[in-house]
């Protein structure tokens, strides 16, 4: 997987896009529904352990385009995934006040019992298997209850907009335009995954012959004779 530095992923699905568009905003939400009832535990204990009323959150990946992103994040034909310009979101999301923001970092069982935990690094450590979602997260904290909050944000912060690989292409066109027409829109790009039906890829299977030298497991090109060539 490459890791971006300069773009922040968040896989969401049309509606939640449309309210962004229309609003210019994004939301944090109350982590307590999350599936990784760990990771909700940690951001709880965090409130608890500095008297906030409230802690919200919102998150986004650092990687590029995955299968497991889109099935899990973005699942069906409504799913989309809006890339940011990184330090345009931040800028803008730093203009409110109780906001922080980091990468997450993934511990192993046998890393955290050798590690001590800072209350301050709660929200931002999650257990290893997650790692390959290369979370960056942003949260909100208060001493006051609120269960959300919209934080302004100028679409120019958006650098693409990519729809779901399961949208029939038949309906892309028609989505493309429904959010074109959303004011201030116009010119964003919008463009549909080709993760799962990619025509250069299934190209490139046309184009094998009898006579390429083969790979094996570890990309390493095969002779004729079922040898690996010196290097």
């Amino acid at each position: 997987m490459i890791t971006l530095k300069n773009y922040l992923r968040r896989y969401t699905n049309i509606p939640a896009l449309v309210c962004l568009l229309s609003e210019q905003r994004i939301t944090l939400l109350d982590p307590e529904t999350w599936d990784d009832k760990n990771d909700s535990h940690f951001l709880k204990l965090y409130q608890q352990k500095n008297g906030f009323q409230s802690v919200l959150a919102l998150c986004f990946t650092r990687t590029s385009e995955t299968y497991h992103h889109w099935r899990v994040f973005a699942n069906g034909s409504s799913g989309v995934c809006v890339s940011f310009k990184r330090d345009q979101l931040l800028d803008a999301v730093g203009k409110q006040e109780g906001i922080r923001s980091g990468i997450v970092e993934y511990l192993t069982l046998a890393a955290m019992r050798r590690t001590e935990l800072a209350i301050r690094d709660l929200p931002f450590w999650k257990r290893y298997p997650f790692e390959h979602e290369r979370e960056f997260r942003i949260i909100y904290e208060s001493r006051e209850k609120v269960k959300s909050i919209d934080i302004p944000i100028p679409l120019s912060s958006i650098d693409r907009i990519t729809l779901s690989p399961w949208l029939n292409q038949r309906l892309c066109t028609h989505v493309k335009r429904s959010l074109w027409s959303i004011a201030g829109c116009r010119n964003l790009e919008i463009v549909r995954s080709t993760l799962i039906s990619n025509e250069e890829w299934k190209n490139f299977g046309e184009s094998a012959t009898h006579f390429a030298p083969a790979c094996d497991d570890d990309n390493r090109q095969i002779g004729s004779n079922g040898h690996r060539p010196h290097i």
